[in-house]
């Protein structure tokens, strides 16, 4: 979103710029370095799952739907089934179907170990598909999305690409704004087609300029709301929420998770755990745990889109007991907010304008890669990275306590600032890489 191309009349001007413009142009210019490509790949691959139980209904429509009959088997049926077919070495989830034409979805371990899903048909217990979890194709996206599947490394790498991110976006909105006789509704301006070469410059410049402004608005409020699934920056809020008592209360990944009263009798079955659950006046669809052990109990919970209908129950599994109950509203507004926003990184928390509204987003991401780096490219000297000139004067203290916070409030910003830091001081230097040119053109 910076003023990466200009008028020749403007260049001076631009490159005898305040000290604070040029350090914030260079930032906005190294940061996009890195930046740029992980924001196509992370806007193509959310714009992509946004869509995921569209894409899923089409792909695998006939494993999720069968022809309506008038009597279903039991699930405990269903299961043995599956165990006689693969093998199942642990249960992990029960989906009963939703309505008459819906399968049974069966998450668990086969015996090899394997994470996988099973469909079956609720009239005939035939097992219709069974698949690896790893192998599902949104899996898959959701996992390039957020690792690169490299594991965790591959973590740590998208998580810098979006702190940088952030960085890219303020430095840009503040690159954006007009200086001296520039005027706002000129930044603002939408690209028009170019009439002959020349011209192609101007036009990058300008749908760069004009989709950053957008993407300060749509894609910034979007890498904010993912942060909390990150290792680092995630981990560290999870730290904070321990210390101050505002950590989620549900159960689904552990805690206290109550015992059956007993550990001996009859198991009631999935059907009447169902039952209890709609009773309570839990929202479809439900996702059942059996329970692992004779003292155990059941977890449920209801898997609805809407965060402030995902209740969860403990049902002890001989008894039928709530021995107890998680609503939304119980937690902290902490662990509120963090839910809600997760909701709304996904596109589920307004329904399809959320949906909509991430979408457009997610194009923003990819033109905004695109054109910055177009414009980039054309605007180069040649033979070199046209890296803007950095201040000559120290940076006043002002904006060094801007960049201490952001360091503070992006720990990787500050990790990978450090680590450039010291390769610039002790390498770059003295090959000369990324040395912001006298010229006026630097800065342009």
């Amino acid at each position: 979103m910076s003023d990466i191309t200009g008028a020749a009349s403007i260049r001076p001007t631009i490159a005898r710029g305040g000290a604070f413009y040029r350090l914030v142009w260079k930032w906005h210019f190294l940061a996009s370095l890195y930046v740029l490509p992980f924001m196509a790949m992370l806007s193509i691959t959310g714009g992509l799952y946004l869509y995921k139980p569209q894409i899923e209904n089409w792909l695998y429509a006939d494993r999720f739907y069968v022809e309506a009959q008038e009597t279903a088997l039991p699930i405990a049926v269903q299961i043995a089934q599956l165990d006689t077919f693969v093998g199942i070495s642990r249960m992990r989830a029960v989906i009963p179907p939703v309505s008459p034409e819906h399968t049974t979805r069966i998450e668990f371990n086969t015996s090899q170990g394997v994470r996988s899903y099973a469909w079956i048909n609720p009239y005939t217990a035939e097992i219709i598909a069974v698949q690896a979890r790893d192998t599902m194709l949104m899996h898959q996206v959701k996992k390039f999305h957020g690792e690169l599947l490299l594991g965790d490394i591959g973590t740590k790498f998208v998580e810098l690409a979006a702190h940088w991110a952030v960085i890219m976006l303020v430095t840009g909105a503040v690159l954006w704004w007009p200086r001296g006789a520039q005027r706002l509704r000129d930044r603002a301006a939408l690209p028009r087609p170019p009439k002959n070469q020349s011209a192609k410059r101007g036009f990058w410049r300008q749908m760069h300029l004009f989709t950053g402004m957008l993407a300060v608005v749509l894609v910034l409020p979007i890498l904010v709301s993912g942060l909390p699934w990150t290792d680092v920056w995630g981990g560290g809020l999870n730290k904070v929420q321990e210390i101050t008592g505002t950590q989620s209360k549900s159960l689904r990944f552990g805690g206290s998770v109550p015992k059956s009263s007993t550990d001996t009798g009859e198991q009631i079955s999935v059907e009447q755990v169902a039952a209890i659950a709609a009773a309570q006046g839990l929202a479809t669809p439900y996702e059942i745990r059996p329970p692992r052990k004779a003292e155990d109990a059941y977890w449920m919970r209801s898997a609805s889109v809407n965060r402030y209908a995902q209740s969860e129950l403990v049902i002890d599994q001989y008894s039928g007991a709530v021995l107890a109950r998680v609503d939304f509203t119980d937690n902290p507004g902490v662990a509120q907010a963090k839910s809600l926003g997760i909701s709304f990184h996904q596109g589920e928390l307004y329904g399809w304008a959320n949906v909509a509204q991430n979408t457009v987003a997610a194009v923003l991401g990819v033109v905004l890669s695109v054109s910055g780096f177009v414009a980039w490219w054309m605007r180069r000297p040649r033979g070199s990275l046209g890296v803007p000139a950095a201040p000559d004067a120290q940076v006043s203290w002002p904006v060094a306590a801007v960049i201490v916070t952001m360091m503070i409030l992006l720990p990787l910003v500050g990790a990978s600032l450090i680590a450039v830091l010291a390769l610039d001081w002790f390498v770059f230097r003295k090959l000369g890489w990324f040395r912001g040119a006298s010229a006026p053109h630097a800065a342009e």
